[in-house]
């Protein structure tokens, strides 16, 4: 069963909602021993990094998650909380992934925030983006992005330049477009997620 951990971060029912339409048993985390009771967890997040890592650390949550061993997923926000520091709002951030997160640089041709739906390419193997295709559409909603590093870059996608569409290291996840808002994709990755 997933564990959703809750800090404030933004409305989580469109999550909540593909979840349950897929038939993934998932509760909420809001203290340390609801942790327990979970074999995974998803970190959701919408806004601005800085201030969700603020709230974050006043859960008291930060050192639980940055130990757990169970399969843990970051989107969007989430996945950025994973990073060491993010630019927006200059912010040191969980540093469980040692990457960091920039701001794009708007362009005529490409506005800020990037949004709308990018084709994602793996660039490694991972039980997260089993039977996806090479070139799936997935729903982006975000200013600032997650710099490519090969060691810790599962799939990529471009605007304006090419960056990171999702990370992995051990048992953390990240992926910066929205699962629930990217239609047969986003559910097969999320089903994905709920039996790694």
């Amino acid at each position: 069963m997933i564990g959703i951990i809750q800090y404030g971060a933004g409305n989580i029912f469109s999550l909540t909602a593909a979840l349950e339409r897929l038939g993934i048993a998932y509760g909420m985390i809001s203290k340390e021993d609801d942790f327990e009771l979970y074999d995974r967890y998803i970190i959701p997040g919408v806004g601005h990094a800085g201030a969700a890592m603020n709230k974050l650390e006043q859960t008291g949550l930060v050192s639980k998650i940055k130990s757990l061993s169970k399969p843990t997923l970051g989107i969007c926000v989430g996945m950025q909380l994973l990073t060491t520091h993010s630019e927006e709002g200059d912010t040191n951030l969980l540093n469980i992934i040692p990457v960091r997160t920039l701001k794009f640089t708007s362009s005529p041709l490409y506005k800020i925030p990037h949004t709308g739906w990018n084709r994602v390419y793996p660039e490694k193997e991972s039980l997260l983006f089993e039977n996806i295709p090479n070139g799936s559409h997935f729903y982006f909603v975000h200013s600032y992005f997650i710099e490519h590093n090969i060691a810790y870059t599962l799939s990529t996608t471009t605007y304006n330049e090419k960056f990171s569409a999702s990370i992995m290291h051990n048992n953390f996840y990240g992926v910066q477009f929205h699962p629930e808002k990217s239609g047969a994709y986003g559910e097969i990755l999320l089903k994905n997620f709920s039996k790694i």
